[in-house]
C-alpha cells in the first residue's frame, strides 16, 4: 500500500527544500567575493571604477541633502585642438591646431546649477545639516574646513531664476575652483575644473565640425541657448540645465546656456608651441595673475560663432566693473552673468604635488586679498 503524506507535511518538505536551496546560492556568492575583479564592483558601484573599461555614468548624491549630480564617462584618446584657417567664424586664438591626448575622466552632465553651488556659497548644507539633526562625519569635518566666501552683495542670479536647475553664475574662476575643493571633501571624490584641452576634447566627443552635431548653424538651437533663442516673455535669460539635446557623449549645453570655467590662463599665442603632429599631454597654460582665465562654450546671451567647439573667451576686469566692494571680490563678478562652470572628475586622481605644482585646486590670484567669513 502506498503511503501519501498530508498536504502540510509535503508543503513542510518543499519550504525546507527552498530554504536549503537559498543557503546554497547565498553560500556560492559569498565564495565568489574575493575573486570579483575590479570590473565587477565597478559594475556594482560605478562611481568606483579603477580603469577605463570600468567606468560608467553614475549619480552623485550629496550627503544630508536632496541634491544630486550625474556624471558621464569620457574615453582617454587623442584629438586635434583648435579651428582650421577655413572655419567660419573662427579667431586667430584657435590655432594652429594640434594633437593633444587625453586620459580618462568623468564630467558634469549639465553645468553646476544653484542647487548645488548654494550648498557650499552661502552654507544651505550646513544648515540643512543643523536643522536635521545630521551626524557630522569625517567627510563633514573635512568640508566644513574649506573656505567659504562672504555674503554675497547682490542677487547673483540677477532674476533669471535659481531653483530647480538653473545653471549658478557670476562666480570667479577661483571660487569655482574652491567649489570643487569643498565638493571634492564632501563627497570624497576628487573634483576639479577641467583644462581647456580637456573641455574641448569632452565637447567635440570624436567630431571634427564647427559644433559637436556638424557646421550648421541654423541647427544650433537643437542643441543651445543663444542669443537667437534665449528670450522668454521679453527678457533674454539662461534656462535650466538639460533641455536641450545632448552630444554625442551625452553631454547637455556644452554650446551654449552659459560659458565655462576652465583651468588655464588665456594666452593668445598658446597653441604655436606645440608641434602640430606630435601629441602633447595635457598642456596646461598655468595661471597665477587674476586676469586673463579662460571661458569655453559661449551662452545665452551671445552668437553662434562665440558657441562653436574651438571658440576661446578670456576673463576682463570688466567681468566684476560694478562690484561695489574695494578691493573686488575675489568670490563674485557682477558683470558676467554669462559665465558658469561645470566640474570634471579624473579617473587617475592626481598627486599632491601634482595639484600643487599645476595648480589644480583653488590658489588666490596674485593681487587679490579675499574677505572670508571667520565661523
Amino acid at each position: 500500500m502506498i503511503s501519501i503524506r498530508p498536504l502540510s507535511d509535503r508543503l513542510e518538505v518543499f519550504c525546507r527544500l527552498a530554504i536549503v536551496r537559498q543557503t546554497l546560492q547565498v553560500a556560492a556568492l559569498l565564495a565568489m567575493l574575493p575573486c570579483l575583479t575590479p570590473m565587477a564592483f565597478a559594475q556594482l558601484n560605478p562611481g568606483d571604477a579603477t580603469d577605463e573599461a570600468g567606468m560608467q555614468a553614475y549619480t552623485q548624491e550629496i550627503r544630508n541633502t536632496e541634491i544630486s549630480f550625474s556624471m558621464v564617462p569620457i574615453p582617454g584618446g587623442e584629438f586635434l585642438m583648435g579651428s582650421p584657417d577655413s572655419e567660419p567664424g573662427r579667431n586667430d586664438d584657435e590655432g594652429p591646431q594640434h594633437k593633444v591626448k587625453v586620459e580618462p575622466f568623468w564630467m558634469g552632465k549639465t553645468e553646476v546649477t544653484w542647487d548645488e553651488f548654494e550648498l557650499w556659497s552661502i552654507r544651505l548644507e550646513r544648515a540643512l545639516r543643523d536643522f536635521g539633526g545630521a551626524e557630522k562625519g569625517p567627510l563633514e569635518k573635512a568640508a566644513d574646513i574649506v573656505t567659504k566666501p562672504t555674503n554675497p552683495y547682490t542677487d547673483m542670479s540677477f532674476d533669471m531664476g535659481k531653483d530647480g536647475g538653473f545653471p549658478a553664475i557670476c562666480m570667479t574662476q577661483h571660487a569655482a575652483k574652491t567649489y570643487c575643493e569643498w565638493l571634492s571633501a564632501k563627497t570624497g571624490r576628487y573634483h576639479r575644473l577641467p583644462t581647456e584641452a580637456e573641455w574641448e576634447y569632452a565637447c567635440r566627443a570624436n567630431t571634427t565640425t564647427a559644433y559637436h552635431f556638424g557646421d550648421d548653424p541654423k541647427m544650433l538651437g537643437d542643441y543651445a541657448w543663444y542669443d537667437g533663442n534665449s528670450t522668454e516673455n521679453g527678457k533674454t535669460r539662461y534656462h535650466k540645465v538639460g533641455k536641450k539635446k545632448p552630444n554625442p557623449w551625452g553631454l547637455h549645453d556644452m554650446h551654449g546656456n552659459v560659458a565655462e570655467w576652465v583651468q588655464d590662463r588665456f594666452e593668445a599665442n598658446f597653441y604655436g608651441k606645440f608641434k602640430p603632429n606630435e601629441a602633447i599631454k595635457f598642456p596646461l597654460c598655468l595661471a597665477d595673475d587674476e586676469y586673463p582665465r579662460v571661458a569655453r562654450g559661449g551662452a545665452w546671451d551671445r552668437g553662434s560663432d562665440a558657441c562653436r567647439s574651438a571658440t576661446r573667451l578670456a576673463s576682463d576686469p570688466e567681468w566684476k566693473q560694478q562690484d561695489p566692494q574695494n578691493p573686488k571680490s575675489a568670490w563674485y563678478m557682477t558683470d558676467a552673468l554669462w559665465v558658469g562652470f561645470r566640474v570634471i572628475r579624473p579617473l587617475r586622481t592626481p598627486t599632491g604635488d601634482e595639484r600643487k605644482n599645476m595648480r589644480l585646486d583653488a590658489v588666490i590670484p596674485k593681487g587679490v586679498k579675499p574677505r572670508v567669513t571667520i565661523e
